[in-house]
């Protein structure tokens, strides 16, 4: 049972944003609630990334004052504006990776204020830019100018709002930023992954007919950059499998990896899509992506003269990434 969390009235000044102190032994609890709570949804918009549970709670209660005073103030002008908790779940991502949720007067060339913004780059003038509460409506009026911003993953969306030249460090808030809107905005299920952290991943109906294509072309040959129809490459293959089940998914390995919902590698169902990394703790080395089939089985395309196969396949394989991929989901 989750324990509703009532923050008064914030005082949104240029410099400091002041939240109320119940809010931090609120999130203490939270945390202790998630740290005993197996999370597995992710979803892509989910409340953990799998195979860290209860790391959303965890970073939350390192958050200072301060920073719980910029969360709070981002939650409250986004109900103002009706926003969905996607939307509070974007900035806040945004904000964390910008300035750890501080208002600064400092940052990159002339970048300022919670979201580092640009004045040079048109987004307000110095005093606008490091008003807390111009810089999260600004935050907003950007990202809903942005085609489908709710059906992206939410790091992606504040990286097409904040155009950073490092798109993939947004992701890393996703737990905690889902972990505050279900704690402090007071949504019980602000990822849509079901009541409760524990809810477990819809199943991928479309798994039956990736697989089946995928199947199909055993025998034809591995060739580097390939996507059919006579030869692969291990992506090129992924790529055309869920393609014929009417689900796109970008062409490379690494990209496909945040293609769909996550969850914990022993969890894996048939058509899910695993990953191999030179350092399986960094999805950016990933190099090599297969289709788990169930009972300890993959369909491949491995490498250069390996034919498009199956072969048993171990959760304990060296270079294993700990999370799987659904796509569709």
């Amino acid at each position: 049972m989750r324990a509703g969390l009532l923050i008064g009235f914030v005082a949104a000044a240029a410099t400091t944003v002041f939240v109320a102190a119940g809010a931090v032994m609120v999130l203490d609890s939270q945390r202790q609630q998630a740290a005993a709570t197996p999370l597995s949804c992710n979803a892509a918009l989910g409340p953990t990334q799998p195979g860290q549970q209860g790391r959303g709670g965890t970073d939350a209660a390192n958050l200072t004052d301060e920073q719980l005073g910029t969360v709070s103030l981002i939650i409250s002008i986004g109900k103002e504006r009706e926003l969905s908790p996607r939307a509070w779940q974007i900035a806040i991502q945004a904000g964390m990776t910008e300035s750890g949720l501080r208002n600064v007067n400092y940052g990159d060339r002339d970048s300022l204020g919670i979201f580092q913004m640009r004045p040079s780059m048109g987004w307000g003038s110095p005093a606008q830019v490091t008003d807390p509460r111009y810089a999260v409506n600004k935050f907003y009026d950007v990202l809903e100018a942005l085609p489908d911003w709710e059906g992206m993953r939410p790091g992606d969306a504040a990286q097409a709002v904040e155009r950073s030249a490092f798109p993939d460090r947004y992701h890393q808030w996703e737990p905690m930023a889902a972990y505050l809107v279900e704690t402090m905005g007071e949504v019980p299920d602000a990822t849509g992954c079901g009541t409760g952290l524990g809810a477990a991943l819809p199943p991928n109906e479309e798994a039956a007919e990736a697989i089946e294509f995928a199947l199909d072309e055993r025998g034809d040959p591995y060739v580097w950059g390939a996507t059919g129809p006579d030869s692969y490459d291990c992506s090129g293959l992924m790529l055309r499998a869920y393609e014929s089940a009417g689900i796109s998914l970008p062409r490379v390995s690494r990209d496909q990896y945040n293609s769909g919902a996550m969850l914990p590698v022993e969890q894996a169902q048939p058509g899910d899509l695993v990953f191999w990394a030179y350092d399986s703790a960094d999805p950016s080395t990933i190099h090599h992506v297969a289709m788990y089939l169930g009972e300890g089985k993959i369909v491949e395309a491995q490498q250069s003269g390996v034919p498009v196969h199956t072969r048993d396949f171990s959760f304990d394989e060296a270079g294993l990434v700990p999370q799987a991929v659904r796509p569709g989901v």
